[in-house]
C-alpha cells in the first residue's frame, strides 16, 4: 500500500497564522487591464482577521497533539532503531510542550479556539491512519521520518509566527522556549533522514 506524504495539520495552520491563504485563485483570463488613472483608486481588500491567543494556543497544540500521536506508531511500528527511538521522543516531547500550554491556557483562563474551518485534526487523523496501515520497513521508515522534516520545517515557521501575533506576554515567552526544541527535532529528523536509503521502487 502507498502512502502519501503530507505536512499533516501544519500547513493549515501556518496559512492561517500568516492570514494569507486564498480560497482559490480566479479562473478564465487574467490579463491586468490599464490603469484609469482618471477614477478613484478600488476600495482595498479586506484585511484578514488576526489570530487570536485562543487561536494560537489551539493551533499549537493541535500540533502537539498531531505530531505525539504520530511519534507514537513510529515507537511501535518503526525498523530502525533510530527512527523507533525519534519517535519515542516526539512522543514524550510533544506531550510534554502539549502539556505546558494547556497548564498555561488554564493559568490565562483562555478557552483554546482553533480558527474557523480548521481541518487539522481530520488531517493528523488521516496521516495517523495511513501510518498504521502501510507496512512495515524501510519506506515505512522514510515516509515517516521525510515527514517529520516537512512537519517541523512548518512547525518552527508557525510558532516563530505565532510568537509575532501573540498578545500575551507569557504566552509569547512560552512560544519562544518551544522553538530550540522545535528547532532540534527537525535537525534529527534532517539527519536521520539523510541516513535512510529509499526503498527502490517495485518492479511491473
Amino acid at each position: 500500500m502507498s502512502i502519501r506524504l503530507s505536512r499533516g495539520p501544519i500547513v493549515l495552520v501556518a496559512c492561517a497564522l500568516w492570514a494569507g491563504c486564498s480560497k482559490g485563485e480566479p479562473k478564465g483570463d487574467t490579463t491586468v487591464a490599464p490603469i484609469d488613472t482618471t477614477k478613484a483608486p478600488p476600495a482595498a481588500a479586506a484585511t484578514p482577521p488576526t489570530l487570536t491567543d485562543a487561536n494560537i494556543a489551539a493551533i499549537l497544540d493541535a500540533a502537539n497533539a498531531a505530531d505525539s500521536a504520530a511519534g507514537h506508531i513510529a515507537s511501535t511500528k518503526a525498523t530502525k532503531a533510530e527512527v523507533k527511538e525519534f519517535g519515542r521522543a516526539m512522543m514524550r516531547d510533544h506531550h510534554m510542550l502539549r502539556k505546558q500550554g494547556e497548564d498555561l491556557v488554564k493559568k490565562l483562563n483562555v478557552t483554546p479556539e482553533l480558527p474557523a474551518g480548521d481541518n487539522s485534526q481530520a488531517t493528523a487523523k488521516a496521516w495517523d491512519d495511513s501510518l498504521t496501515a502501510m507496512p512495515k520497513g524501510a519506506a515505512w521508515d522514510k515516509a515517516y521520518i521525510d515527514h517529520e522534516v516537512a512537519f517541523h520545517q512548518a512547525v518552527v515557521q508557525t510558532a516563530q509566527t505565532a510568537q509575532g501575533a501573540a498578545q500575551n506576554q507569557e504566552l509569547k515567552d512560552l512560544i519562544g522556549k518551544a522553538i530550540p526544541a522545535i528547532q532540534a527535532h527537525l535537525t534529527k529528523a534532517q539527519s536521520i533522514s539523510s541516513s535512510l536509503v529509499a526503498a527502490p521502487a517495485p518492479k511491473p
